[in-house]
């Protein structure tokens, strides 16, 4: 490629990265911040994701029902919460080693931990780590829509996605194409 050419294609980049990042930056600062948060999530001392509680035994042949469980963790949603939330549950989430069952439910972003051999409800929490994943992979518009075929997240994981290819790329080239050019001039000169 001959220095005219390399040097149009650096000015083609430099414009493509621009437009790009002008339209897209607030989007990718809401994916950095948010990825920021989920990367710290476990250690945020329970404030974006709940702690894990221990139960009274990990021998899993020592628990109760899961039918028993979510049994409890409905009515205590209803009771803590109130009729106002939907107590549809979302996840269950079985940890062995702690001797716990977490639910997580949907339409709003509040958790049940529950000891899994009682019973006992060991925490009602809101789980701010969902919302935050919401917000980051952009289902978060997908549920103000009402879309349930998470089309709105489809389109907004591809568009960012590729765009953070095109800048990296167009990036890159930006930094690269430069020096290029002035090695291919240093090398004439010599």
């Amino acid at each position: 490629m001959n220095r005219s050419s390399q040097a149009k294609l650096i000015r083609i980049f430099r414009k493509i990265h621009r437009i790009s990042g002008l339209n897209l930056v607030i989007f990718i600062l809401v994916i950095a911040i948010s990825g920021i948060l989920l990367g710290w999530k476990k250690n945020s001392n329970g404030y974006i994701l709940p702690s894990t509680k221990k139960g009274t035994t990990t021998e899993v042949a020592n628990w109760l029902s899961f039918d028993s469980l979510k049994t409890i963790a409905c009515q205590t949603m209803f009771d803590s919460v109130g009729p106002a939330l939907p107590v549809k549950i979302d996840k269950i989430d079985a940890r062995p080693d702690k001797g716990v069952v977490k639910f997580v439910f949907d339409g709003h972003y509040k958790g049940i931990q529950l000891d899994a051999a009682t019973g006992e409800v060991m925490q009602v929490a809101t789980r701010r780590s969902d919302l935050i994943e919401n917000i980051h992979d952009g289902s978060v518009l997908d549920k103000a829509f009402g879309t349930g075929s998470g089309i709105i997240k489809i389109i907004y994981t591809s568009i960012m996605g590729v765009s953070l290819v095109a800048f990296s790329i167009t990036g890159l080239w930006i930094w690269y194409g430069p020096k290029k050019i002035k090695n291919r001039k240093r090398a004439r000169k010599k």
